[in-house]
């Protein structure tokens, strides 16, 4: 794989005809040629010269040629150093804004407040607007115990800070007697109480990724019953999130292939890969952008995800965005979501 390029390594003439054939392309989703780019940048500039840069730009990875035109189109790659370098965020027309403002205030309960974000996102950009729900504070552990009920089989008690207390059976590869399960218990409670599951859980890598080599058996059964405790404890529900317009992604050629649309309603369905994602941007400051692969996920290889968290009491408590093709207008998308975050959590916090 090739190294990724930086803008550093572009001249700024070759800068400025990659910012002109992305804006180009996001315009009219048809593939750039040299005509069109000499037409449109506004440099005096041969087309022997263009095509020049051109082929460059297409070597270094910003720009590919479809199979059935001369014309480019840009990369991934491409997309990135636009959005990172290249790109200038408008701000929002007044009309724009007003609608939001006038959706989004602390007259309505912040359930309506949050369906309303997410329609706002998805009425505004054409694309797939998509909200999770405020998150309370974790309940942090108070106390772990183990009972064997046979000979590989273990209730977990787990009881929580808001007296919630939860029992879970679990199945162990090797048996453990009920002096080594207590042993295990105690361990455990010593490195986890007043932790929440998340801490718990990086607590639990960190000891066995840093003592692994000195760990006698039944520190290793109690990291491992630990983890097991714990698994699946952290999957969301199908209302952790608010997703609007899905059905707006099928008007863009670039997601019309069948099976992708297929993928991506599926994915809108579970909502655990989009939920997953939304979670790593939460601690996140400002608007993140994800374009194909980096989102890490197959089913939006073809998307761009735009997503900021919204705030109460200085603290993210929720993440919202949008989600479309590669093909967006990231200067007003981008702008649209910055404030929709931030009109979100003024309203949540005049409710507070």
């Amino acid at each position: 794989m090739a190294a990724f390029q930086h803008s550093s390594d572009l001249n700024d003439r070759a800068q400025h005809l990659l910012k002109v054939l992305v804006e180009a392309y996001i315009a009219d989703g048809q593939p750039v040629g040299s005509r069109t780019l000499a037409k449109r940048s506004g440099l005096d500039l041969s087309a022997a010269t263009i095509r020049n840069v051109m082929a460059d730009l297409e070597e270094m990875g910003y720009i590919s040629s479809p199979h059935t035109s001369a014309g480019r189109v840009p990369t991934s790659q491409g997309y990135r150093l636009f959005v990172d370098s290249l790109l200038q965020v408008r701000p929002l027309e007044s009309e724009d804004v007003t609608i939001l403002q006038g959706r989004l205030n602390a007259s309505r309960d912040p359930n309506s407040l949050i369906q309303s974000a997410s329609n706002l996102l998805s009425g505004i950009t054409s694309l797939t607007g998509v909200v999770t729900l405020p998150r309370r504070n974790p309940s942090a552990i108070r106390q772990i115990e183990f009972m064997r009920l046979s000979e590989r089989q273990v209730l977990v008690i787990l009881v929580f800070s808001r007296n919630e207390v939860q029992n879970r059976i679990i199945e162990l590869e090797t048996d453990l007697s009920t002096a080594e399960l207590h042993q295990a218990a105690n361990f455990l409670n010593e490195c986890l109480i007043g932790k929440d599951i998340h801490a718990a859980r990086h607590v639990l890598l960190e000891e066995m990724r840093e003592h692994r080599a000195e760990m006698d058996r039944l520190m290793q059964a109690a990291i491992t019953l630990g983890e097991r405790a714990f698994d699946g404890m952290e999957l969301h529900s199908d209302q952790d999130c608010i997703i609007a317009g899905e059905t707006n992604l099928m008007s863009y050629e670039d997601l019309s292939d069948i099976k992708k649309l297929r993928d991506l309603f599926g994915a809108f369905t579970r909502k655990r890969d989009i939920l997953s994602l939304l979670d790593k941007t939460i601690q996140a400051d400002g608007v993140q952008i994800f374009i194909g692969r980096e989102a890490g996920y197959n089913v939006f290889d073809d998307c761009s995800l735009v997503t900021a968290p919204y705030s109460l009491d200085n603290e993210h408590i929720g993440v919202l965005g949008v989600i479309g093709p590669k093909r967006m207008r990231y200067d007003r998308v981008i702008a649209v979501v910055d404030l929709t975050a931030k009109l979100l959590g003024v309203a949540l916090q005049s409710r507070s």
